[in-house]
C-alpha cells in the first residue's frame, strides 16, 4: 500500500508542477487543506475516493486518467 500511495502522490506532484501551481493553489482548486495536499503528495496519506475525484477535477482530468498517471509514475530510489 505504501508504494501505491507514494506513486499516487508523485503523480499528483508532477501534474501540479506541470501546471506551475504551488501546493497552496492546488489545494485551493481541489478543496483540500494545504497540509493535507502535501501529505498526499508525499505519499503519507491514503486519499479517499472522494479526494481522488476532487484532485482529478482540480486538474481537469478524469479519475481514471489520474490513476493511470499514478500507475506510470516511477519512484526514484536514492
Amino acid at each position: 500500500m505504501a508504494a501505491l500511495t507514494r506513486r499516487f502522490g508523485l503523480a499528483v506532484r508532477q501534474l501540479r508542477e506541470e501546471r506551475g501551481w504551488s501546493q497552496e493553489v492546488f489545494a485551493d482548486r481541489a478543496g483540500l487543506s494545504r497540509s493535507y495536499a502535501g501529505e498526499v503528495e508525499r505519499g503519507n496519506a491514503v486519499p479517499s475516493l472522494a479526494t481522488v475525484l476532487k484532485v482529478a477535477s482540480a486538474f481537469g482530468i478524469s479519475a481514471a486518467s489520474l490513476i493511470e498517471h499514478s500507475e506510470k509514475a516511477e519512484i526514484r530510489r536514492p
